[in-house]
């Protein structure tokens, strides 16, 4: 880090001050009393000897005791002098203060000088010695310590000051090295509150603090001219973590922008690598995005989907009803007012066809929905450090009814937005997906096997349908999207949940709306992220 870019932070509090004063032996012109010469002052040479003694000592011994005002007055321009041991005690904080005298030089007419020590603490393990020395004068037949920069330390001139140099040194740095969180005095803190604040726990857990620290010589401006004492950069190599600034920045501003309860979640499909997680201020629950429990609606379709493929059932080309409504079993299904009649499974996957995937599901086996959920890893458990997560829970359904509300998403399947985007990294990657914030920082307690090639190679075919003439055609103009749009009824069924869940290149998302009724503004709010990176 530059000087121009360290900043001076106030250290410590200010605790007992100890003054320590060991007078050396004085050294005298002729080595004892000796009569006064007849111009001299009316004080015998003898008495004066021991003035510049007396100067220093009481100059020290105020020093030591942080009294501003005998220091001060023991010196010849106590207004200056208080000034600058004021700011100067201010500025470095010390929690104990010793000063000690050394030797006393004989005087040479009116001048004469004196050797000091000072031992500032500044803290643990920051302890600061330097010698000097001070000059004394007498004037009007008084001995006073000569006010200079150098009284405070050796090496200050006209214009300068003491100051402490604790650099922001980062603790924890994102995917590309920008400080996520920086050790400052000793403490960590974010690098910027706004950002990352639903991991903010997590990081700082993560991060150790750095011992850099010092005292500068500065100029009037700030600008440091030489270290005095320790070094205001650390050795310390910063955690790396995966996430991303920038991809937060841009998940954050989509979320903000949207008036509801919003939720982003982003995740790299070829690493695990979390990227961003977001929610805006209408979200109380600070763990929705890793654990909150929701219907996922017609996002599951990808796995209702992938099961009926992997089953033989169906080919993305083969032909399927698609009737605005159907009676299956004892429930009625009905489509968002469109009746596709006889249609393919690609078509029914990108407009989102309640009566064809209920259908499908209902020719299933029992636990057909929950393996094919399995390999999206809705039913993996990682343990992540700083983080409590649930990707999902999807159970084989205990009856035919369940299993046709299952299929489309509704009935007892629930899935986290945290889930929902390790279910779009796995379409994406074709790799069971380890989420994870640090390299080695996630315990797999519960694994998961992707979807065949084949079978997701049909997939992703279908995913790209839904943003290019489906339900997702809002984000046609963000790039090589692939995905599927979701609404779930909740509750009484009033209401009901917006998603979008999907990836474009090597970033795999969800988007969660709680209580939009429609997935048109998760589609929206995917676009401007998108757009942002």
């Amino acid at each position: 880090m530059s000087p121009a870019g360290k900043k001076g932070v106030l250290i410590g509090a200010a605790l007992a001050v100890v003054a320590i004063v060991a007078a050396a032996v004085v050294l005298l012109s002729g080595g004892g009393s000796t009569a006064a010469s007849p111009d001299s002052d009316t004080a015998s040479t003898a008495e004066d000897s021991n003035y510049p003694l007396s100067a220093a000592r009481e100059y020290l011994l105020a020093f030591g005791a942080k009294d501003a005002d005998a220091a001060s007055k023991a010196t010849d321009a106590p207004a200056e002098a208080s000034s600058a041991l004021l700011n100067t005690w201010a500025a470095l904080r010390p929690t104990e203060l010793t000063a000690k005298l050394g030797e006393v030089g004989p005087a040479q007419g009116d001048k004469a000088t004196a050797a000091y020590s000072v031992t500032w603490n500044l803290g643990p393990g920051h302890t600061w010695t330097y010698s000097g020395t001070l000059g004394l004068v007498r004037a009007q037949g008084t001995w006073r310590v000569h006010w200079a920069p150098t009284v405070l330390h050796p090496k200050l001139e006209a214009g300068q000051r003491l100051a402490i140099a604790s650099s922001d040194v980062p603790a924890v740095v994102d995917r590309d090295g920008k400080p996520l969180v920086v050790s400052a005095g000793g403490g960590l803190k974010p690098a910027d509150d706004k950002a990352f604040p639903l991991l903010r726990s997590a990081l700082t857990g993560h991060g150790q603090a750095s011992e850099a620290f010092a005292v500068e010589r500065v100029d009037s401006s700030g600008k440091n001219l030489e270290t005095l004492f320790g070094k205001a950069e650390s050795d310390h190599k910063p955690a790396a973590t995966g996430l991303s600034v920038a991809t937060q920045n841009a998940a954050q501003a989509a979320v903000d922008g949207y008036r509801g309860k919003a939720v982003l979640v982003a995740i790299q499909p070829s690493s695990g690598d979390l990227l961003a997680v977001a929610q805006n201020s209408s979200v109380t629950n600070a763990s929705s995005a890793f654990s909150g429990q929701y219907a996922p609606g017609s996002t599951f379709k990808i796995v209702t989907a992938t099961a009926a493929l992997e089953a033989g059932l169906v080919t993305p080309d083969s032909s399927v009803p698609c009737p605005l409504t159907d009676r299956i079993g004892t429930r009625t299904l009905s489509n968002e007012g469109f009746d596709l009649g006889t249609t393919t499974v690609h078509q029914a996957f990108a407009k989102s066809c309640n009566t064809t995937f209920g259908r499908l599901a209902s020719q299933l086996p029992a636990d057909g929905l929950a393996k094919a959920a399995t390999q999206f890893g809705l039913n993996a458990d990682f343990s992540i450090e700083g983080l409590s997560t649930e990707m999902g829970r999807v159970d084989p359904a205990a009856s035919a009814d369940e299993q046709v509300e299952d299929g489309i998403g509704q009935g007892k399947v629930q899935v986290s937005p945290m889930g929902a985007a390790v279910m779009a990294a796995t379409a994406a990657s074709g790799r069971a997906v380890v989420p994870r914030l640090w390299a080695d920082g996630t315990k797999v307690n519960t694994g998961y096997q992707p979807p065949s090639a084949s079978v997701l190679s049909a997939l992703r075919g279908m995913m790209r349908e839904v943003v290019t003439g489906g339900t997702a055609t809002g984000l046609s103009h963000s790039g090589s999207v692939f995905g599927k749009t979701g609404t779930a009824q909740f509750g009484d069924g009033a209401e009901a949940h917006g998603w979008f869940v999907g990836y474009r290149g090597d970033l795999a998302f969800a988007v969660f709306l709680e209580g939009a009724n429609d997935s048109k503004p998760a589609v929206s709010l995917g676009a401007k992220f998108l757009d942002a990176l």
